[in-house]
């Protein structure tokens, strides 16, 4: 195992189109669990250990800001990956950027409309606008260490390892079930008025983090 986290930081790898592809995919699949797992804990200990809270907008437990900073992680620090301080560094601002483009962005299109607010949080020493805080940059800045010497390594690895056509079946098919949970949420829900996984699981109980 050493040798083969060895091979990954000094060795460049080069996968053929179709691969790279479904290494993406199954970066946007892990990524996404990730952060929804995150939130999940950290609004149970934010809210004082009494209720757990479902975080996102889907059915499944999946987070799309997060998919979406894994990648800009990977294809702005891969070049970078013997440098762990340098790639912790990047990552912070990536992230940070993102995140308050992000909710500003929702802020100002949705009207006041807030999917976080850091004001409102435990640990949000530096808050900007409750969009962007201290802890959270410095929070995604370590997650990209896990990131690029752990799940990045470990999807190269099945890359390499598995039959080609049952790695690109897996990671394909997840990430196109991930996609159509997003869609119909973010979109279809919306123009033909059904219900959306936040209608349901409310019904059904599910208790939801609400921010002013």
């Amino acid at each position: 195992m050493k040798d083969k986290f060895k091979d990954y930081i000094n060795n460049d790898h080069t996968f053929d189109k179709k691969t790279m592809f479904g290494i993406i995919c199954l970066m946007i699949v892990i990524t996404g669990i990730f952060g929804f797992i995150f939130e999940y804990i950290f609004y149970y200990f934010n809210g004082g250990m009494k209720v757990f809270y479902w975080r996102g907008g889907n059915f499944l437990p999946w987070i799309n800001i997060y998919a979406i900073g894994s990648l800009g992680i990977y294809f702005l620090t891969y070049k970078c990956r013997k440098k762990p301080l340098k790639v912790f560094l990047i990552s912070m601002v990536i992230c940070g950027i993102l995140e308050y483009i992000g909710g500003l962005g929702l802020y100002v299109i949705g009207d006041g409309f807030r999917c976080w607010d850091y004001n409102t949080e435990i640990l949000s020493f530096g808050s900007i606008g409750g969009f962007v805080c201290v802890r959270s940059v410095l929070s995604f800045g370590f997650a990209s260490l896990l990131l690029m010497y752990g799940v990045v390594p470990f999807i190269f690895y099945l890359a390499k390892h598995m039959n080609k056509k049952v790695f690109l079946t897996i990671s394909i098919t997840l990430c196109s079930i991930i996609f159509i949970d997003e869609i119909y949420n973010l979109i279809i829900a919306r123009i033909f008025g059904l219900p959306r996984a936040s209608d349901i699981y409310k019904s059904l109980g599910m208790h939801y983090v609400k921010f002013n």
